[in-house]
């Protein structure tokens, strides 16, 4: 009897063994999605897995084992099987019946900007009596961008009120006819157009609508990323990038054709790497492929000085607004540029009118104290 028995389930063992080693992944299929397709840096996303057992073969252990940057780090329950060493890595372990789909969502964090892609899916499944181990690999394809993260309104408004003052004192000589501000009495140079009836007959004087400048002036933005000293100041030009971001889609949406030059190299999937040059219309509609770009922009050393592109973009135009974002002080006057000039300050730095680049000619200077 114990014989048999034994027999038995040695004879139980060699077919299943023969049955999983011919078509255990038969039917099988493992897909991961992102589940959008963007997040700004600091906030949340979900990975979905997905695994289905489309044969009447059990798997009762399955191993999932997924690797992504250390950008993203997953939280809560996914954070149980998840470890973060040259990436974060995730093991995930499923049960399946017969015919049986199991989806999952993994929850994470966003902790930097970036483009992160998963290209394949690691699988490890065992027999029913985990004697032996099978390994196939999935090829997946899905993708996540990380954009910069927006700077707090709150802080960046001197910089829109250094903008639109410089706006304003540059577009005084073009006015715009829609661009009505009030009604004042009638002067002599006005030109008949401009009168306004109505108001004359009740005040019983000339008055004419006084028209304010436009604001759909061009800006050129100069992002300067390159960080080649000894000493690296990443947290200081990842800060640029934010300031960046928020002031570009500022500028759009407040009506202005805006020309973004960086020194960094865009790398956004099926391109070519490239300094990045964008030419971004008024209203708003290409801060999408703005904020993917900014996302895919490398940093670090071997990147041309920032006043090679000044040079490059050719003769000042008189009705361009320039503005710099770098962590270096200007050197001197760009070849007749009105240039508003934003640098980038470790919290508490302190530091004098000379050695702030104020008083260049056309140069005015702020400085933009990351993390405070």
């Amino acid at each position: 009897m114990l014989i048999g028995l034994i027999c038995a389930v040695a004879l139980a063992w060699l077919i299943q063994s023969l049955a999983y080693r011919k078509s255990w992944d038969r039917g099988l299929e493992v897909k991961t999605a992102f589940a959008d397709s963007w997040a700004y840096e600091g906030e949340t996303g979900s990975l979905w897995e997905e695994v289905v057992n489309d044969k009447w073969l059990p798997l009762p252990a399955l191993e999932v084992r997924l690797a992504v940057s250390r950008g993203l780090v997953f939280e809560g329950e996914a954070r149980e099987n998840s470890s973060v060493t040259d990436q974060s890595y995730r093991r995930d372990i499923f049960s399946l019946l017969p015919r049986q789909k199991v989806v999952r969502t993994l929850d994470f964090r966003c902790r930097r900007r970036g483009y992160y892609r998963i290209t394949r899916a690691e699988v490890v499944g065992r027999d029913l009596f985990y004697g032996q181990e099978y390994y196939r690999e999935w090829k997946q394809e899905t993708g996540f961008y990380v954009y910069p993260g927006r700077v707090d309104i709150r802080r960046i408004r001197f910089l829109y009120q250094a903008v639109s003052g410089m706006i304003l004192s540059k577009s005084r000589l073009y006015p715009d006819p829609f661009a009505f501000s009030g009604i004042r009495e009638y002067a002599p140079s006005d030109p008949m157009n401009r009168i306004n009836w109505k108001a004359s007959a009740k005040s019983q004087s000339l008055m004419v609508n006084q028209l304010d400048s436009t604001t759909s002036i061009r800006a050129s933005l100069f992002l300067d990323v390159e960080d080649s000293g000894i000493w690296k100041h990443e947290s200081l030009t990842e800060e640029g990038i934010r300031v960046a971001a928020s002031l570009a889609e500022w500028m759009v949406k407040n009506g202005m054709e805006l020309e973004l030059w960086s020194n960094g190299k865009s790398v956004c999937e099926g391109e070519r790497c490239r300094e990045l040059r964008m030419h971004l219309k008024a209203g708003g509609g290409s801060l999408g492929e703005l904020n993917r770009r900014l996302s895919c922009l490398e940093t670090g050393s071997g990147l041309r000085q920032i006043e090679e592109l000044l040079w490059e973009e050719g003769v000042p135009a008189a009705e361009c607004l320039y503005i710099v974002i770098s962590k270096e002080r200007p050197k001197a006057a760009l070849g007749g540029r009105r240039i508003l000039w934003i640098m980038l300050c470790d919290p508490g730095e302190e530091e004098s009118e000379e050695e702030a680049g104020r008083g260049l000619p056309g140069i005015w200077t702020v400085c933009w104290r990351a993390g405070e």
